[in-house]
């Protein structure tokens, strides 16, 4: 386990990062969103090799993110910041794949998916490291390996327990606010029930394509299945008040996403947008009165982040200006700042970015005011 100080400074007194101070000189001033629904923006990570998809927990003392830091491991891993003292502890085993954190509401415990207990997951880190230093560049794709499973660890990256143990990819979990239920995305079923020859031929191409979302019990029982569809519908959060799940739907083609929104059972599935773009990473505001989502509107590879209210009776509306990435929204427990990963960075890589958010703009601009 490693244990470090990042320069990822969102303390200053209060718990939900009222006072963003710069820390060395990895901080780096970004431009406010599109007409002024982000100030004071800044980078709040740059020491990892890349890092991104940051949570708060709902105190908002407790900052849970992945990263990939130069080392014998080339993929992600995750980390848990105390934003009291800065103080980072690594909680996933380091060895493999992870992704998709999450911290418990109440109890000192980190959701995460990893692929450590694949007994190839160690070629599998040597032969990424080998395909790195050749200098040959694979075109971007997320991996739906099918020994990714959910694990829960304490905060010190111990007593680490599979909550799935499901051959398939099992990943994108989040405990729901009362820390009862666990929504998910898996495509399981490809691996344990039987396919028509449309599916198979449709998972043979592309795995994702029956992805579905799961909820169960925190302990990893009572799985059901929500949504039914040969698409990849993944990326599932609860809504503020746990009633509802927002995730976001691939067309048939797998090049277009559309944000939706349900009930936990399964009922009442709604389609917010209708952008026929990549619309992805949905996030509800602590008012729960609008989302918060990302999509390339503005050009394949330009990410820009938009919001919608929850009843889709507006068009969404473009929060940042910035060319690259902005993606993977995430509002801090009290509403008023937002974090996200961009690429708007020297580098070019993934970071982490914070500044504060305009929430009157926000309702006054989808004519919720």
């Amino acid at each position: 386990m490693k244990n470090f100080t990042q320069p990822i400074n969102l303390s200053g007194g209060l718990p939900f990062a009222r006072n963003l101070l710069a820390t060395a000189c990895f901080l780096v001033m970004a431009q406010a969103g599109a007409a002024g629904f982000i100030t004071d923006a800044k980078q709040v990570s740059g020491q990892e090799v890349r890092s991104g998809e940051g949570y708060y927990r709902a105190d908002g003392n407790w900052l849970v993110y992945q990263a990939e830091v130069a080392g014998e491991n080339p993929f992600y891993q995750i980390y848990l910041k105390n934003l009291a003292n800065e103080n980072v502890q690594q909680i996933s085993p380091g060895i493999g794949k992870t992704t998709c954190s999450w911290v418990h509401p109440s109890q000192e415990k980190v959701l995460f998916s990893s692929t450590h207990d694949d007994p190839e997951a160690k070629a599998k880190m040597v032969a990424e490291i080998e395909q790195r230093k050749s200098g040959q560049r694979r075109a971007y794709a997320w991996d739906y390996d099918e020994f990714y499973d959910i694990y829960e660890a304490d905060f010190e990256g111990k007593n680490i327990k599979n909550l799935t143990n499901t051959k398939g990819y099992d990943a994108e979990a989040s405990w729901s606010p009362d820390g009862k239920l666990i929504a998910f995305a898996s495509n399981r079923r490809a691996y344990s029930e039987p396919l028509t020859e449309e599916e198979t031929a449709l998972f043979n191409n592309n795995p994702s394509s029956l992805i579905d979302i799961y909820i169960m019990d925190a302990d990893g029982s009572n799985v059901k299945r929500l949504t039914h569809t040969n698409r990849y519908d993944g990326g599932p959060f609860f809504s503020p008040d746990g009633k509802r799940i927002v995730w976001r739907r691939f067309s048939e083609n797998g090049q277009e996403a559309e944000i939706f929104t349900m009930n936990i059972d399964g009922s009442d599935q709604k389609q917010l947008t209708r952008l026929n773009k990549m619309s992805w990473a949905p996030f509800y505001h602590p008012s729960n009165q609008y989302i918060i989502f990302a999509a390339n509107v503005e050009g394949h590879r330009n990410f820009e982040l938009y919001v919608v209210d929850v009843d889709s009776k507006k068009e969404p509306v473009r929060v940042t200006e910035e060319e690259g990435f902005d993606g993977l929204p995430v509002f801090t427990p009290d509403g008023q700042y937002i974090t996200w990963t961009s690429d708007r960075t020297p580098d070019k890589k993934g970071h982490l970015f914070h500044g504060k958010w305009n929430h009157e703009k926000a309702l006054e601009s989808l004519g919720l005011k």
